[in-house]
């Protein structure tokens, strides 16, 4: 599995660059990694994992097919967008059908780029985006509570649960707060899940800088990031300008430029890592001569629904997973090796994969 992020923004804010950015990122992708697909306002970018490319040359393996995200460009946010304005609705669909919410704060001064509202306040930005959202949400809230009367007047048990959630939520809503915020049991987190409110999916504040703070920010994403701490969300900061000129670069000259600017990495490495984070995704590995392979997971999965990810058939047919860790991997050089050295272990339906192990299911077809 991978996951979807909607890019979401004010007019302005950088976020076409940032996109347009990640979009030939993919493209260039597309030459070495399958699976790579360009739509009008979708990019499916690889997510760098150097722990991949190692256990490939380890194995010796034909095609390295990594995990991968997909970023969705969400235009039509102006001020009034719960009602229609703009793209209004064509926009809360969108938001609708991702799994996290990334929003392009602008957090850079130029008189040659005119915010929107005139000023640069990106914490202010940030409220505007939000409280579409929650206005949408309420008014979402409300309508179901109305249909779910009837059901709820003849003791149906599973709308009893949903309108006691959907009170919850309109709690917090009406407060200007998202429903993210509400503290859910465990018994209820699948119907919770089954709502689809927008204030339930994660954030992550893109902090978009001027080239000179992409590695230390500045003022504006120092406010940014204490709102996000304040909230609970993720924060990230990238300079989509740099990100623009990384993306015209083959991989060799790329890395000198970031070289040069004093960063480690490309601001989108970072960007998807914090999705990740955000999501509690991680990643496990299966390796071979044919290929070696990334897959991407919820953290706490266990084995049979890792399997899972691979082939439903792997799941229910189930016998056991075959597994070594990544650093006995490498460490010893490879599956035999660590077999060899008493490392590779084999676990059942009750084991819970671990970020890095490299896998091997056994299952009846």
């Amino acid at each position: 599995m991978g996951f979807k992020m909607g890019i979401v923004g004010l007019p302005n804010v950088g976020k076409s660059t940032l996109f347009n950015a990640l979009t030939r990122t993919a493209a260039a992708q597309a030459a070495n990694f399958p699976f790579c697909t360009i739509e009008p306002n979708v990019g499916d970018v690889a997510v760098p994992d150097k722990r991949l490319f190692r256990l490939a040359e380890i194995a010796g393996s034909k095609e390295i097919i990594p995990a991968r995200m997909t970023f969705v460009d969400i235009a039509g946010l102006v001020k009034g967008a719960s009602k229609g304005e703009g793209m209004g609705n064509q926009f809360l669909t969108n938001i609708r059908e991702t799994d996290a919410i990334a929003q392009v704060l602008r957090c850079f001064e130029d008189d040659d780029v005119t915010h929107v509202d005139g000023r640069v306040d990106p914490v202010s930005d940030a409220e505007t985006i939000n409280m579409e959202l929650i206005i949408a949400d309420m008014e979402s809230v409300e309508k179901r509570l109305q249909n779910l009367s009837r059901k709820v007047r003849g003791g149906d048990k599973e709308a009893v649960q949903q309108e006691r959630l959907l009170k919850a939520a309109l709690v917090l809503l009406e407060e200007g707060k998202p429903a993210r915020l509400l503290d859910v049991a465990e018994e209820d987190r699948k119907q919770w899940r089954m709502l689809q409110l927008l204030t339930q999916k994660p954030i992550l504040y893109v902090c978009n800088v001027e080239e000179s703070a992409s590695a230390t920010g500045n003022a504006h994403s120092a406010k940014v990031a204490e709102m996000a701490r304040a909230e609970g969300a993720g924060v990230v900061l990238i300079s989509a300008a740099i990100e623009e000129e990384i993306s015209q670069l083959d991989e060799e000259e790329a890395q000198v430029f970031l070289e040069e600017m004093g960063l480690e990495e490309a601001g989108l490495d970072r960007l998807i890592r914090a999705g990740y984070d955000l999501l509690g995704l991680e990643t496990y590995f299966t390796v071979g001569p044919k290929e070696a392979r990334a897959w991407t997971i919820y953290k706490g999965t266990a084995a049979p629904q890792a399997a899972g990810v691979i082939h439903g058939d792997f799941e229910r047919g189930f016998i056991r997973a075959e597994t070594v860790a990544y650093e006995d991997y490498v460490t010893l050089g490879g599956e035999a090796k660590a077999r060899d050295a008493g490392k590779l272990r084999v676990e059942g339906k009750t084991y819970t994969v671990k970020d890095g192990d490299v896998l091997h299911f056994l299952f009846n077809a």
